[in-house]
This record gives C-alpha cells, structure tokens and sequence, in this order.
C-alpha cells in the first residue's frame, strides 16, 4: 500500500497538532477526576484547550476551501476534523458538568471512564500521525479505538446500572447518569474519527 499522493504536509501537520491538543485536554480531564482538588481551575484549562482546537478546525477548514488538490478525499478531511474536535467538545462537556453540577468527588467509573478517554485519544494520535505515510498501521489502531469504545460502553452501562441500585437521591442520579453518558460519548466520538481513518485506508489501498 502506498502512502496519500499527492502530499500536503499543511494539512497533515495540522491533523497532528489537533490530535496532540486533544491528548492534553484527556490528560487534564484524567488529572482532574484523579486529584480533584481544584476542578473549577482544570475545567478552566480544558475549555481553553477546546477553543484553541477550535482555532485548528477553522484553519484546516479554511486550508481546505483555498486547497484545488488535497491529500485525500475534500469530505474526509472535512469530516476528520469535525469528528476530531467533537472529541474535545465532548472532553469539555464533561468536565464542565463535572463543576456545573457541584460534584463532591468522583467515582471510580468516572476516573475509568477517563482514563479509558486518553487511551482512546492517544490511540487516534498514534493513527494521525502515519497519515502522509505507509497506511498500514491505521486498520490496527482503529481496532484498538473499537475495542477502548465498548470497554467504556459496558463501564458505563453498569454505572449507570448501580446508580439505579444504589443511589438513593433522584437528583444524584440525575446527574451521575448525564456525567457518565457524556464521558462514554466521548469514547464515540473516538471511534466516529477512526472509522473515518479507516475509511481514508480503504479509498487509497
């Protein structure tokens, strides 16, 4: 398999920057359920994080309006990055309703939750990264998002499961259920972006 002719490294230095600050705001939403000792001060560093990954998605799509040939498909591109800042929407999303709902601590789902985010999000940098060279290793990597997206799918059904067990205030539950469907999003959007990344493997094997 050859690698994405013709070559327009812009758009894959691009693709990488945004993958890289979506890896640093997992990490910040990790470090936040982990030590929780200042959530407001690390929901404020991840929505700084988000709108500079929106800064990125505005340039590759203003790139891609000025680009007559691009690296792969117009609508793949487009696509990619959409689904790549969904990601950071959805890391932020939940971090702000970590704090907007006064959270006293985390659980140990949610901490797994997060963790089973980064794994995801370093796994989509990893496939970014080769895009612009040999193809090959991109069908493995998004084996592996897949595979992170159902183990956060079942963390968050039986969280949730637990909740309705255990969880005695309505409103606790309210919320619990709505942090813990945010974060399993999160995973989605995840897998949404490397079954982009396969398909870009597809059209050009």
């Amino acid at each position: 398999m050859f690698g994405l002719i013709p070559k327009d490294e812009k758009f894959f230095a691009l693709f990488r920057e945004m993958s890289h600050n979506i890896i640093e705001g997992a990490e910040l939403l990790k470090q936040m359920l982990d030590d929780f000792s200042d959530p407001m001060a690390s929901q404020r560093r991840i929505k700084e994080i988000e709108h500079k990954g929106d800064t990125i998605t505005h340039d590759i799509v203003k790139k891609l309006n000025k680009s007559f040939i691009t690296p792969f498909d117009r609508e793949d591109i487009y696509a990619l990055a959409s689904a790549l800042d969904d990601i950071l929407d959805l890391i932020d999303a939940s971090a702000s309703r970590i704090v907007m709902y006064n959270v006293d601590k985390p659980t140990p789902e949610s901490k797994e939750l997060a963790f089973l985010i980064l794994k995801a999000c370093q796994t989509i940098d990893k496939t970014v990264a080769v895009l612009g060279g040999k193809l090959e290793p991109i069908s493995a990597y998004c084996i592996e998002v897949n595979a992170l997206e159902n183990e956060a799918d079942r963390v968050c059904r039986e969280a949730i499961s637990r909740l309705f067990d255990e969880e005695k205030d309505p409103i606790q539950l309210i919320k619990w259920k709505e942090i813990y469907e945010t974060l399993e999003t999160a995973t989605d959007k995840c897998e949404d972006a490397a079954n982009i990344l396969e398909s870009v493997v597809v059209k050009n094997a």
